[in-house]
């Protein structure tokens, strides 16, 4: 049975003459070969559905097309070429993290109080943010320093406090990564281990540590 296709009238498939007439979603083929949807005015979900199914199904058959993944404004399928095993890499699957301790010469660190628990500041790095730029930025955002002006804090409260003490809480101490954080700084201080390079930073006329 041959295949004809209609991209402009979003309808159930049409039967005329043995001819299957398949109704896909508006497209064009990339540089790649890859196929763009072109979408521009709204559609119902319940035909959406149908057409996406139809068109993938029809995409391939031509071309040998794989879902890959979708965002909110586009689709992706794949497809291999070489007669070797796919390397194409996944869609991202996870966000990067940063976490900030920041001690002074007194073994005192900065610290901010979050829902009745002293924390180091932690958060997700933005697109396209440097991950040590990150690290600062929820320095000031967690802790309120560096003279931050006109901004919300995300915080209870923000003080100085010896480092022994922040990791002997019992939040810190039943909190297996925060603990095993907290002991890897205590030796880092006594220095008796050689990861976690300090950063510098000036703040209020003193110098501390990242």
């Amino acid at each position: 049975m041959s295949v004809s296709v209609n991209s402009s009238s979003p309808v159930d498939q049409v039967y005329e003459n043995g001819i299957q007439h398949v109704n896909l979603l508006p497209a064009t083929n990339d540089e790649h070969g890859g196929v763009i949807l072109d979408m521009k005015e709204p559609m119902a979900a319940e035909v959406f559905q149908v057409m996406l199914r139809d068109s993938i199904q029809q995409w391939k058959q031509q071309e040998g097309f794989s879902y890959h993944h979708a965002e909110p404004n586009y689709l992706m399928l794949v497809c291999w070429i070489p007669e070797t095993v796919s390397t194409i890499p996944a869609n991202a699957s996870h966000r990067v993290a940063v976490r900030a301790i920041v001690i002074n010469e007194k073994r005192e660190e900065k610290i901010g109080k979050l829902q009745g628990v002293w924390k180091i500041p932690t958060g997700a790095v933005d697109e396209g943010e440097d991950i040590f730029n990150a690290a600062v930025r929820e320095v000031k955002e967690e802790t309120g320093s560096f003279d931050i002006q006109k901004q919300e804090l995300e915080i209870e409260a923000a003080q100085w406090m010896p480092f022994e003490e922040y990791a002997a809480q019992p939040f810190t101490q039943a909190h297996e990564l925060y603990k095993y954080i907290a002991d890897l700084c205590i030796e880092k201080m006594d220095r008796a281990y050689a990861g976690f390079t300090p950063r510098p930073i000036t703040s209020d006329g003193q110098v501390i540590y990242i």
